[in-house]
């Protein structure tokens, strides 16, 4: 394409379904930026960390559900263009929840196809994935030639609803707009790979609070396996691309746009091992990667686990308090199985290239999550949880409950260790005396240097005493 850099951009409107989320934040900022007279996110939140940036910058943010008709149509109403990118399912238990994958991921992507066609909007672009022709295959350099992955062979759902998403979109491609004979709506599809960047969240939090809590036990497959990423400026760039190729102002009569109706997978164009690209951030956080690496089988068997135990707590999915599952099946794929795809048609016929490489996205991710670390309650791992809070309690209980079942065993080892119930009475006084005076050191020494966590530094080194305090003072001579 030979077009100006803001060419469909500048004067037009735009809506992006999941505005408020971490790429559709970055879009419309993007889109204002590029000269857009209106743009609105449209979202289920109310807010999001990107809210306040977005309202800021002139973003209007419309709540509503892509699951009900009459919101869709309600914001896309005098768009010029939009994109796509509302899902649901992508990660963690939103993957166990079929029935509203379903209905966001394809009713909704038919409620937005259906305005474009019903209010006259000529252009949507659709934010799909590569898991609609990846499903625990090998697959090097790939490219758009592959066929989608058969549908009832997806491990996910999420998979099987986006595929199904996508070739709805791109089968309406062409389409004769209601009520105006003479225009039609272009559509393409854009896949991106794993998406990581500053405030990226999904993926990297979850990723890091494992790594913190000590729960990244292994690796999965060996250092041989390869797989895209993508920065999220990259991805906002391209989707600004195929929006442009969705252009028809300047086509001779016969001739449709170059992207109408295509699909393009999207990625940094640097294959890598992704244990081995997330170890630098680790590393930054002095967090450790596992050095045992588990075959993909036992992997996967360890998945189906995780994955039958959700089920049956599927009813309190939502609940706070239900952790995320630690590995699902698509997640092993997608760490243990080779799968990266080429970029060349999307470069051939939109114009995308990377203009922010890999190492440089990581290196702003790293100061991301170093000045994220700086501002939040840091914690030792679940294991130093675990060890303080039942030896105390198991020590409480030996020195002071009455001799009845299980105290009578707690007794007898602490009887054991101590020698005597006096000494074992004693040394619970002096533990909690010390845990109380660590407590109380932290809390002056945090508010002199993190005075936002003071009290979550106060409880915390109150309960696990040094294992905390000692975070707290390395901080502290940093």
């Amino acid at each position: 394409m030979h077009l100006s850099e803001n060419e469909g951009i500048e004067g037009k409107a735009f809506v992006v379904t999941g505005g408020l989320g971490f790429v559709g934040s970055a879009l419309c900022l993007e889109l204002i930026r590029r000269g857009a007279r209106e743009v609105r996110a449209f979202d289920l939140r109310l807010s999001s960390p990107w809210s306040r940036p977005l309202k800021v910058k002139g973003v209007l943010c419309v709540q509503g559900d892509v699951a009900r008709k009459e919101d869709v149509e309600r914001v896309l109403r005098g768009s010029d263009c939009v994109f796509h990118l509302a899902a649901f399912g992508m990660s963690g238990k939103e993957m166990l929840q079929f029935g509203r994958i379903d209905e966001v991921n394809i009713n909704g992507t038919c409620h937005v196809i259906d305005a474009c066609l019903h209010l006259g909007i000529k252009r949507l672009v659709y934010c799909s994935t590569n898991n609609v022709v990846f499903g625990g295959q090998q697959i090097i350099n790939g490219n758009e030639t592959l066929p989608y992955f058969p549908i009832d062979h997806h491990v996910d759902p999420y998979g099987r609803s986006k595929s199904i998403a996508e070739q709805l979109v791109l089968k309406n491609n062409a389409r004769t707009l209601k009520n105006d004979s003479g225009n039609r709506l272009y559509t393409c599809a854009v896949r991106p790979a794993a998406i990581y960047g500053p405030g990226e969240d999904r993926h990297l939090p979850r990723i890091v609070t494992l790594a913190k809590l000590g729960l990244l036990l292994f690796r999965i497959g060996d250092q041989t396996v390869k797989s895209d990423w993508l920065f999220v400026d990259n991805l906002v760039l391209a989707l600004i691309l195929a929006s442009m190729g969705l252009l028809d102002d300047n086509l001779s009569k016969g001739k449709r746009p170059v992207a109408a109706g295509q699909a393009y997978f999207i990625s940094d164009g640097s294959p890598v091992n992704s244990f081995e690209f997330l170890h630098p951030l680790l590393r930054s956080l002095d967090y450790e990667l596992p050095k045992t690496s588990l075959p993909v089988d036992r992997a996967l068997v360890l998945s189906r686990i995780c994955w039958a135990v959700y089920t049956i707590l599927y009813p309190w999915l939502n609940r706070w308090w239900l952790p995320q599952p630690f590995i699902l099946p698509s997640e092993v794929h997608k760490v243990g199985v080779t799968h990266y795809f080429s970029y060349l048609k999307a470069k051939e016929e939109i114009g995308y290239f990377p203009m922010v490489t890999s190492r440089e996205g990581m290196a702003l991710t790293i100061s991301y999550w170093q000045e994220r670390k700086r501002t939040t309650l840091d914690g030792p791992t679940i294991y130093a949880w675990l060890f303080c809070v039942i030896g105390m309690i198991s020590l409480f209980c030996g020195a002071f409950l009455p001799d009845i079942g299980i105290m009578s065993l707690l007794r007898a080892t602490c009887l054991f260790v101590f020698r005597s119930m006096w000494v074992t009475r004693l040394v619970f006084l002096l533990a909690t005396a010390a845990h109380i005076a660590e407590a109380i050191y932290a809390w002056y020494l945090a508010k002199r240097m993190d005075p936002a966590n003071a009290r979550g530094w106060f409880w915390q080194t109150f309960a696990l005493g040094m294992f905390s305090l000692r975070l707290l003072l390395k901080r502290a001579r940093k």
